[in-house]
């Protein structure tokens, strides 16, 4: 009988635990232990219940185009549950100087497909459209440039690629607050190959990405929409899988300390928290460890010390607030028609420094939570059934720098300090009958300059560590469905590869 242990019980570690329980039913001779510090599984996917809103904690939705997520929902029973994004309502706003400011229809990312939305956008300045209209006059000598598939090691930051296509103004306007909504970091460190590399493909092979871009839309489905998510929550792909699990397989509540060699196995040692606090052992002929980055670093450091540096040294902490208002409440809100805004960090339109208004009443905390607000999403008008008729559901995302500061504040402040800021740009706001709040502390692993370099060095080292793999979101992808893939991906191999000590 083939033991295998797996460390975490987020997305991926719970999907490679539902792949072993899948193998397991099928009858091949295989028993799975998954370990969980906390009491509940999934991570940071969680949704909440209340008074008719359905409110996403964590990520709420998968970008459509990559097919894993939705694969599972329909294996587990959930395809009646998928719902599309509302794209007839898909507009996205830039913040600036206390005005919210549309992007161009037909953007992907910063990349335009109509000319006419480009052309007539009050979001840019003359400067950045004559960039839009000469990228793909530059398309020969873009594509002699562009990063060869041999010569990784010329991995470049995503600015210095958006400003390569498009200019400095672009970058800022558009490709900064975008890449710190999805990872709370900086486009300056971020790695393009890493971050990019469906627009990295595209330069390889057509140089514009706008020429580029356009013929892959001819050659696919146009009508898909960009965002997929479940009419209950995605807690439903949590609870469908957690309820194919064996509940003598779980382990909840047990911190995993240090994993060894035992000849061609390992053993596992750790704490139980759940009631009285006492050691647990066992062993393993295989094990997924799908912890962050920094508590893989630390089970791995006695067996090779360069694995901690190749794995992402910073990472990002993020904080949702979800404010859920009645019909009643929100009659004389005027939320524009859309699926929420950006807020760029340090430039925004023409390269100007944003204002820093501050509030005499807390002028530390307020300009922090200015510096903070990265995003706010219009969760009612981005998906059907996630608010009563007429409700309204905000949900404004707290991040970057000045995130470890704000995770100390208490929930009633920093339900204020958001408030504070939507305002800015919704105008006055009433008093909501839903506040919720979640604290992500560096949830999200930051792919600077060189990360698939890295990844490749990491896999030629753990090849020398036989029965082991590594999960998560700190090696090639943040979203649940590269997540999801990853873990039965791995589950599947370890187990068809591994042997009995």
């Amino acid at each position: 009988m083939k033991r295998i242990a797996i460390i975490g019980g987020g997305i991926a570690g719970l999907s490679a635990a539902y792949e072993l329980a899948l193998q397991q039913q099928a009858g091949a001779p295989i028993e799975f232990m998954l370990f969980e510090a906390t009491s509940r599984l999934g991570g940071i996917v969680e949704t909440v219940h209340r008074d008719g809103f359905v409110i996403e904690c964590g990520p709420d939705s998968w970008v459509t185009k990559k097919p894993w997520a939705r694969d599972l929902a329909i294996e587990l029973g959930l395809g009646s549950e998928l719902v599309p994004s509302n794209d007839s309502r898909r507009k996205t706003y830039i913040a600036a100087a206390h005005a919210l400011t549309a992007m161009p229809e037909g953007m992907r990312m910063m990349v335009p497909t109509q000319w006419a939305s480009v052309l007539n956008s009050q979001l840019f300045s003359w400067q950045a459209k004559l960039a839009y209209l000469r990228e793909p006059k530059l398309a020969e000598t873009l594509k002699a440039t562009a990063l060869s598939d041999d010569d990784s090691a010329r991995d470049e930051s995503v600015r210095d690629f958006v400003v390569r296509h498009f200019g400095e103004e672009v970058a800022n306007t558009i490709a900064a607050p975008l890449l710190a909504g999805v990872f709370g970091g900086d486009i300056a460190t971020l790695s393009a190959d890493a971050v990019l590399p469906a627009f990295v493909a595209l330069e390889r092979e057509y140089g514009s990405l706008i020429l580029g871009l356009q013929q892959r839309m001819r050659a696919g489905n146009a009508s898909a929409p960009v965002f997929t998510t479940l009419r209950r929550g995605l807690a439903s792909l949590i609870e469908a899988m957690e309820s194919l699990l064996p509940e003598s397989s779980l382990q909840r509540g047990v911190v995993v300390e240090s994993i060894e060699q035992s000849g061609k196995g390992w053993r596992v040692r750790g704490t139980s928290l759940v009631g009285e606090s006492h050691l647990i052992e066992q062993s393993f002929d295989g094990v997924l460890v799908a912890t962050p980055a920094a508590g893989t670093a630390k089970l791995l450091q006695p067996f090779d010390s360069r694995i901690g540096e190749l794995l992402p040294q910073y990472s990002s902490s993020a904080i949702v607030v979800a404010l859920g208002f009645t019909a009643e409440e929100a009659r004389a809100m005027r939320i524009p028609r859309g699926f929420g805004f950006l807020v760029p960090q340090r430039k925004s339109l023409g390269g100007k420094v944003l204002p820093s208004k501050r509030d005499v009443r807390d002028e530390a905390s307020e300009t922090t939570a200015q510096r903070a607000l990265l995003a706010c999403t219009f969760l009612d008008q981005k998906f059907p059934h996630r608010a009563p008729d007429g409700a309204v559901l905000l949900r404004a995302f707290l991040g970057g720098p000045a995130a470890p500061k704000l995770l100390q504040h208490d929930d009633a402040t920093l339900i204020r300090l958001a408030r504070t800021q939507l305002e800015r740009f919704l105008g006055r706001l009433p008093e909501s009958s839903i506040a919720l709040v979640r604290r992500w502390p560096n949830s999200l692993p930051l792919y600077s300059v060189g990360h698939l370099d890295r990844m490749a060095e990491l896999d030629r080292r753990l090849a020398q560590l036989p029965n082991l793999r590594l999960i998560g979101n700190a090696y090639r992808g943040v979203g649940l469905p590269d997540l999801i893939h990853s873990g039965r991906t791995a589950a599947r191999e370890l187990a068809a590869n591994v042997t009995t000590a």
